[in-house]
Formats: structure tokens, sequence, C-alpha cells
């Protein structure tokens, strides 16, 4: 596939705290319009290769492009939603407002949101069922309430490559399903969506693609290729034999 037509392309990519090795030598090419978990162990650097696409953590060495450009050129064409509990949820402000913040790269900072961006951040909310809840303190949500809330920050920017990392983590059944028919439908729409995931259980029915890591990449492209009892050994070691047998007997 030509460089040009992926989404996203990561090239030599290391990245080291304190001189010791997060993410060594990763090549990344995503093509446009696919669902992708990245899937490893705790400390596999999952987040961190996260961070680094998005300049928020600079690598040791290598290079990151969005559709052929850096991410600074490319960043209004990019949405992110962080790890829940690396968000201040006490600060006073609320679901709305959240949301319309989605909107200052657009607007700039010094413009303020008015009636259509009020319009576009109360359909993002409907979106993922909390225009109800447009009022109400970000802090008095529920931590699947709030979890929602920055997924319609990211719907409203509308961009074309989309990052979550860990949307899953302490949200009940319900906006489980609500999240995976959400991100599901972006892919439909031609978005990229890459996914910090957690559960190999639904790697099959949630993703098209996976990225299994482990400081190293160890695979990357369709699920039902990736997920093998090799694959999964090299990357969870004997932690997880169970799930190389469950891959097997898919």
């Amino acid at each position: 596939m030509a460089k040009k037509r992926m989404a996203v392309n990561v090239e030599d990519l290391t990245v080291a705290y304190n001189e010791k090795p997060v993410l060594w030598d990763i090549d990344m090419a995503v093509p446009k319009g696919i669902l992708l978990a990245v899937v490893g162990p705790n400390g596999a650097g999952k987040s961190t290769l996260i961070k680094t696409i998005l300049g928020l953590i600079k690598p040791a060495a290598g290079t990151v492009e969005i559709f052929g450009a850096s991410y600074k050129q490319q960043q209004h064409l990019v949405g992110y939603v962080p790890q829940r509990g690396s968000v201040d949820w006490d600060f006073p402000t609320n679901a709305l407002d959240v949301v319309m913040m989605g909107l200052y790269g657009k607007l700039g900072w010094l413009r303020r949101p008015g009636k259509e961006e009020k319009k576009l951040a109360m359909e993002a909310l409907e979106k993922v069922g909390m225009s109800h809840f447009a009022h109400r303190q970000i802090s008095q949500l529920s931590g699947g309430q709030q979890q929602r809330v920055f997924l319609a920050r990211a719907l409203v920017q509308d961009a074309m490559v989309y990052f979550m990392d860990e949307p899953f983590v302490g949200v009940d059944a319900t906006t489980e399903k609500a999240i995976i028919t959400l991100l599901q439908d972006l892919r439909k729409r031609g978005k990229t969506v890459i996914v910090v995931h957690h559960d190999l259980e639904t790697l099959k029915s949630y993703y098209d693609w996976a990225m299994l890591l482990n400081v190293r990449r160890i695979a990357l492209g369709p699920v039902k290729k990736v997920i093998t009892p090799k694959n999964l050994e090299q990357t969870y070691g004997g932690r997880a034999p169970f799930l190389a047998a469950k891959s097997q007997n898919d």
C-alpha cells in the first residue's frame, strides 16, 4: 500500500524514559477507514504510543505522519479521547462546555462559541445519549457519563483520525455498547479510529485490525490474521496461555 494512502504512518519510533526504552523501533502503517485496537500487557507502551503520535511525548528517534504530513500540520484532522483517569473532573464546568472545547481548534481561543457551535455540541451530546445532562457539572456525572461527554467532544471536531485511550475502562455494559456502536459508525463514515484496548475477548467482534505491542511491535493487521497463539505468546508471554488456546479454538 502506498505510503500516501496511509491515515497514520509511524517509522522507526523509539521512546525512552531515563534511557530505558518504552517503545523500540516501532513501524505502524494504518490505512484509512479502519477500526484498530492497540493491545498488549501493562507497561507495553500503548498509551505512550498514542501520546507520541500526538506530539505529547518527544521520541528519541523516528517519524510520525498523518495523511502524509506531520501531526503539527494535520492536527485539525485529529480527535483525541484521553484516559478518563488523567482528567481533572473537579474542574468547574458543565458537559456542554466540555464538548464545545472540542471546537476551539476551529474557532481559535479568542473567538467565543456562538449559537452554531452550541447546536453542534448539543447534537454530539445527543449522539452519545447525554443531551439531558448538558448543563450538569462534570464532577456530578458517573464514570460512564463522563466518558460519553469526552466522546462527544471528540465527535464535534469532525476529525478524520480518532485516537482513544482505554475508552471502555470503568464504564457499564450499556455505555460500552453505546461506545462501540459509535466507533463502528465512525468507521462506516470513512474515519480511522485507533483505540487502546484491554479486553482480548471482544477484539474480534469490535475491531477490523489489531496491533499487538510489547515495547516492540509484535504484529499489525486484520484481527483474524494477527490474533494467533504464537503472536499472543510473544506479546503476553506465559501470563496468558489460555488466550492462545482460546484463539486456536475460535
